[in-house]
């Protein structure tokens, strides 16, 4: 279960950092609610996980799935570069996520 909420709260990652890029420095209202709803959420569920995962393995995991997260939306929704390159090392990012699952059980 703990795996579970680790990953949703790595999904409500890439929720609040998209909502960050439409908040113009928080002068949005509701970019920023999103935004600071999302990250309050995340840290929440972050600190669940916590309670039966180790603390480097869950911090890498949730940044991990965020910031994989927050590179596909960027090419997907918002036409950012989708070098080979680029492809490569967002596929080491998940590689290293399922590694850490794998040695952690």
């Amino acid at each position: 279960m703990a795996w579970a909420i680790l990953v949703g709260a790595g999904l409500l990652e890439i929720v609040w950092a998209i909502a960050l890029k439409y908040t113009d420095g928080f002068t949005r209202f509701w970019p920023s609610v999103i935004g600071i709803t999302a990250a309050a959420v995340s840290f929440f569920m972050l600190s669940t996980a916590l309670k039966s995962l180790p603390v480097g393995t869950a911090y890498a995991v949730w940044v991990g799935v965020g910031a994989l997260g927050v590179a596909i939306a960027g090419i997907v929704a918002l036409g950012e570069d989708a070098s080979p390159l680029r492809l490569g090392f967002l596929t080491l990012i998940l590689v290293g996520i399922i590694g850490l699952k794998v040695v952690e059980g």
